[in-house]
């Protein structure tokens, strides 16, 4: 499955669009890892905590969103658009949600 956020496929012809698809995920952030990382950006450096939780985010909803679109018969996803939301109660989740649209490429 071909996932890119340009609008086409590079060498290939668009035959059908078969539909709008997504894939969300909500994960929520340890409170020791959130610790450690207000240590960590206290005295700088990379949270590495933070950014492996984002990196399973993404990974969750794009997987997601390539399912819904196979089942949809479509051989690529394009425009696919990655959004991030800090939701629930003083921030304690992250919603990560990818959206685009599924197509069938000519051969």
């Amino acid at each position: 499955m071909i996932v890119t956020t340009t609008n086409s496929v590079e060498g290939r012809k668009i035959s059908e669009y078969r539909g709008v698809v997504a894939g969300e995920t909500i994960i929520g952030a340890n409170f020791f890892k959130d610790i450690f990382a207000g240590i960590r950006d206290f005295v700088g450096g990379r949270s590495g905590s933070y950014e492996k939780v984002l990196l399973e985010a993404r990974t969750t909803a794009l997987r997601e969103l390539e399912q819904r679109a196979a089942q949809l018969g479509a051989d690529a996803v394009v425009g696919v658009d990655i959004d991030y939301e800090v939701i629930g109660a003083n921030g304690s989740m992250l919603m990560v949600s990818a959206s685009g649209t599924a197509v069938k490429l000519e051969f």
